[in-house]
């Protein structure tokens, strides 16, 4: 990507629940394990998240198989209850996620820096594969 500005890429998604439950299954480890994968052959078996300004999220995120994992992370810069949610990855970008209620569905835009190693293109199906695991895996169903 260089050292300009980085390319931004935007996301959504409309969620069939009411704000306050997606932020719930978003924002707490027990849930965030549930739904967190691109893919069915990854997953996340483990999540720490101190939702709150300065607060610090570590994500395990790791191939079925065991082949390759990673820990997705960062730092809170805001946390507005069941609005608004920005982020700092650990290798410094940026990420924003407003929540926007509609009644029985949420409506969540989240817009990212895409990093310089994978298509953008690439990046932006995968973090929309996220949304689509969420509404499925966690929102749908009162249990797993």
């Amino acid at each position: 990507m260089g050292t300009g500005n980085p390319i931004r890429v935007t996301v959504q998604a409309v969620i069939q629940a009411p704000v306050e439950k997606v932020w719930k299954y978003w924002s707490e480890p027990e849930h965030i394990t549930k739904w967190n994968q691109a893919s069915d052959d990854w997953h996340s078996p483990r999540a720490e998240n101190d939702l709150r300004a300065g607060g610090r999220f570590v994500i395990r995120m790791e191939a079925k198989d065991g082949s390759m994992g990673f820990d997705f992370c960062g730092i809170y810069d805001v946390v507005k209850l069941h609005e608004q949610v920005s982020y700092t990855m650990d290798d410094g970008r940026k990420v924003d996620i407003t929540f926007i209620a509609q009644g029985n569905e949420t409506k969540i835009i989240e817009t990212f820096d895409a990093e310089g190693t994978h298509p953008v293109e690439y990046q932006q199906a995968g973090w929309q594969a996220i949304w689509s695991c969420q509404e499925k895996c966690s929102l749908k169903t009162p249990s797993y």
